[in-house]
């Protein structure tokens, strides 16, 4: 029943900002932790952001480190990924996940409630 949901995809350019929402519908659960990942063709699913069920603790591949930026308000949705400084190589189908607990883990098994991806393209 527990069901991520992300906004819809877009198509940017290089240098642009983008931010998408996830809302976590049919919660069994009173505390939970989002995480974003994302998978482009051909390659796995990698890790990008995460943010805590109370929203004061958050986590960063190294490859957004700096320019991304995940928040959410305890206990609420929806969850935010803010990306920034997009290049070509953000191109991906991105996820979002939810988990119980609090966190925020960064490994993909620690989540068990998943998305079905929303495409962010960054155009040359």
């Amino acid at each position: 029943q527990v069901h991520p949901v992300e906004s819809g995809g877009r198509r940017v350019r290089h240098g642009d900002s983008l931010r998408r929402a996830c809302v976590v519908s049919g919660r069994t659960f009173s505390n939970y932790v989002m995480g974003w990942f994302r998978q482009a063709p051909g390659k796995v699913r990698e890790f990008v952001a995460a943010v805590s069920w109370s929203g004061y603790n958050t986590r960063y591949a190294e490859s957004v480190k700096g320019r991304f930026t995940v928040s959410r308000t305890r206990d609420k949705d929806p969850g935010y990924l803010q990306m920034g400084g997009l290049s070509a190589e953000d191109t991906s189908v991105y996820y979002c996940a939810a988990a119980k607990g609090y966190g925020p883990p960064s490994e993909l098994t620690d989540y068990e409630y998943w998305g079905v991806g929303t495409q962010v393209t960054v155009a040359s």
